[in-house]
């Protein structure tokens, strides 16, 4: 099972229990600040889960490693490709 079919098999459970506590016949027995906390829960847990999203993205970004000896590697290429065009006419 892939990744996504995972999220997407815990999102409908969840989705399917969050409905039935807020919409179904028992969400009556529930007492008033269950239903506070119920309701908007989706949207805590689209701003959690966007808070996690931009954590991860900054934590991998600011711990990217540089590779040097392939950006020199690049510019020894660059340099070759100068020369071998100039030798052909072409003008930089």
């Amino acid at each position: 099972m892939t990744k996504l079919a995972q999220w997407l098999w815990a999102l409908a459970l969840l989705g399917s229990a969050w409905a039935a506590l807020t919409l179904g016949p028992g969400s009556r027995a529930l007492p008033p600040p269950w239903h506070q906390v119920l309701g908007p829960l989706p949207a805590y847990l689209l701003v959690v889960a966007g808070c996690y999203a931009l954590g991860t993205v900054g934590y991998r970004v600011a711990r990217f490693n540089d590779c040097e000896d392939a950006a020199r590697e690049l510019q020894a290429q660059i340099r070759q490709a100068r020369a071998d065009l100039g030798r052909k006419g072409l003008r930089f």
